[in-house]
């Protein structure tokens, strides 16, 4: 076997600025905790913003008000975005109840779910982070690894049909979750304030340089695939016999981020590779992580990431560095299926007789009116949550003499709306995007309600307004409402004007295509409409958008409008 290792012997000063910091942060330290005792600024100076995120915490500063701030000689309205680890999604009633009772007392905007399953509390101050992170102890959360070049999050599908599986899977995620986590222990020391003295061994899967770029880690169970996996770096598709977990088809190599003006930068389907049994999961993923770790590009940062790393050296060789590793070949991936890549919204029972009922959230954001009904409704509730990777909150748990009365509290609260598994909405994500977010250059969250009803109106005029069509609307091309695997998507380029995908898969196993650059509204609805008048007339019976697309050839003239980055 060939050694196609980078040569990290050279001296660290030749690889990327990035990983000269990492090397000399002392496991993450850096200067965080002088930072955040500096009164004269909002900000952690200096190199820090970066670190802190490994620590789950994004530097940002508020975008609406940076040009008056400029002019009246302020600096920046800063602020952070802190991130929670919670694998799975997965949260009982007093964790639900803690973050909302911190996020009233330290965030600007309300609780949001993200569309890996977590929350992100928005604009938080620099004075009151350690407060609020010291806050999620009790509650049994934290933040580490939310962000950073390490394993993020690690995602599970929701399918409560398969309860007894799920609850396994479920169980696997956290497990794979604890293992990949940095070790360090500047998280205690610098938010908990609990000293802790730089070891040599602090790191013992990541070493000082952690990882290249993020390495994200997904479990999902057919048919649903809510959590995209084939945009994961690293895939798990359960394989299910008569209830019983099985283990899992393995994918590898996904991911959505790309820079528009890169032509080396792309969004990548993950690729099945065979089938571990259900306990190796774990450890597997520490040792896909450890190739990724060791041969993944520490120089260009845009091309670090691990479907790149397959792309240099080839699936071939990783096959083979994989076995060396591992010992022994994968087995065979067995036969699988995906029939939707959404939430089903509603109420469904499982194969435990329990009821789980989803609850539409639009963008995901809980506050104002919302974050009201939910805690008056969780005072009586009894079951457990969820939060889903689009961005929904799943009631788990409740038995059917409950019924009924969850039901009647919903409705009480007007929270029984939420239920419409028909609606448009719940099969649309968007990202934060703008104010805060440093890399938005176009809205997503803030422009979603009248995008949304105005494509809905469209719809309508075609009798397709019951159809439901994946549609994602981002303002950026980094991907983090998985845009490119959508049937409809919208990347920010500019304020007003985005780059428009179509074609993408109603199960989520296929990319969208590149069709019109820098179109605005007007222009989308326009380009969009004679398709969708087509698609009303000539779709076959079940036939998805996006199928219909690529069948009827519509993406192979694109229009005149600019593609050019």
């Amino acid at each position: 076997m060939s050694d196609s290792r980078p040569d990290l012997s050279q001296p660290v000063e030749r690889l990327h600025e990035n990983e000269q910091l990492k090397a000399r942060s002392r496991h993450l330290r850096g200067t965080i905790a002088e930072g955040l005792d500096d009164l004269l600024t909002g900000a952690v100076p200096g190199e820090d913003p970066l670190l802190m995120k490994f620590h789950g915490i994004y530097q940002q500063d508020d975008r609406d008000r940076r040009a008056d701030r400029r002019q009246r000689r302020l600096e920046p309205a800063y602020q952070f975005m802190v991130r929670l680890r919670i694998p799975g999604g997965v949260l009982d009633k007093r964790q639900w109840q803690g973050l909302d009772r911190l996020s009233r007392l330290y965030a600007e905007r309300g609780l949001r779910i993200t569309t890996r399953g977590t929350v992100q509390l928005h604009g938080v101050r620099k004075s009151q982070l350690r407060s609020l992170i010291q806050g999620l102890q009790p509650l049994g959360l934290d933040t580490i690894a939310a962000c950073g070049d390490d394993s993020r999050g690690v995602v599970c599908g929701a399918n409560p049909y398969l309860s007894k599986a799920h609850e396994r899977v479920q169980q696997l995620a956290r497990i794979t979750s604890d293992r990949l986590i940095p070790k360090t222990g500047a998280y205690a020391d610098i938010w908990h304030q609990q000293p802790t003295p730089v070891s040599d061994g602090e790191e013992p899967v990541y070493g000082e340089l952690y990882l290249p770029r993020k390495f994200k880690v997904g479990f999902v169970l057919p048919p649903v695939n809510d959590v995209d996996i084939y945009g994961q770096d690293l895939g798990y598709i359960a394989v299910v016999d008569n209830g019983d977990l099985i283990g899992f088809n393995v994918c590898v190599g996904g991911g959505m981020g790309q820079l528009d003006n890169r032509e080396d930068s792309y969004p990548r389907l993950a690729e099945e590779i065979g089938f571990i049994e259900a306990d190796e999961a774990p450890a597997f993923a520490e040792l896909v992580m450890s190739i990724q770790r060791d041969f993944g590009d520490r120089q260009d940062r845009h091309r670090a990431r691990f479907k790149y790393t397959l792309d240099r050296l080839g699936l071939p060789w990783f096959l083979e560095e994989l076995e060396c590793h591992r010992g022994r070949p994968l087995e065979p991936a067995r036969g699988v299926r995906f029939d939707h890549n959404g939430d089903r919204l509603g109420w469904q029972q499982g194969d435990d007789g329990l009821w789980h009922a989803t609850l539409y959230v639009e963008s995901g954001r809980v506050d104002d009116a919302l974050r009201t009904q939910l805690g008056g409704f969780l005072e009586q509730y009894g079951g457990r949550l969820r939060l889903t990777t689009n961005q929904n909150l799943q009631l788990t748990h409740i038995e059917t003499h409950e019924l009924e009365q969850v039901q009647w509290r919903l409705e009480d609260l007007g929270l029984d709306w939420r239920l419409d598994p028909e609606a448009q909405a719940a099969h649309t994500l968007s990202c934060v995007a703008l104010p805060t977010c440093g890399l938005a250059m176009a809205e997503a969250e803030r422009y979603l309600p009248t995008f949304l009803e105005r494509f809905q109106r469209l719809k309508a005029q075609y009798g397709l307004r019951e159809e439901p069509i994946t549609l994602r609307l981002t303002g950026c091309p980094n991907g983090c409402a998985r845009p490119y695997l959508a049937e409809i998507a919208l990347t920010g380029r500019a304020p007003g004007l985005y780059n428009l995908y179509l074609g993408g898969s109603f199960h989520g196993d296929r990319l969208a295509q590149l069709y019109a650059g820098n179109v605005d509204e007007e222009r989308f609805l326009a380009l969009l409409a004679p398709m969708l008048e087509r698609y009303a007339g000539q779709r076959r019976d079940g036939e998805h958008f996006g199928d219909f697309l690529l069948r009827k050839q519509l993406l192979e003239e694109r229009p005149l409008t600019s593609l050019s980055s």
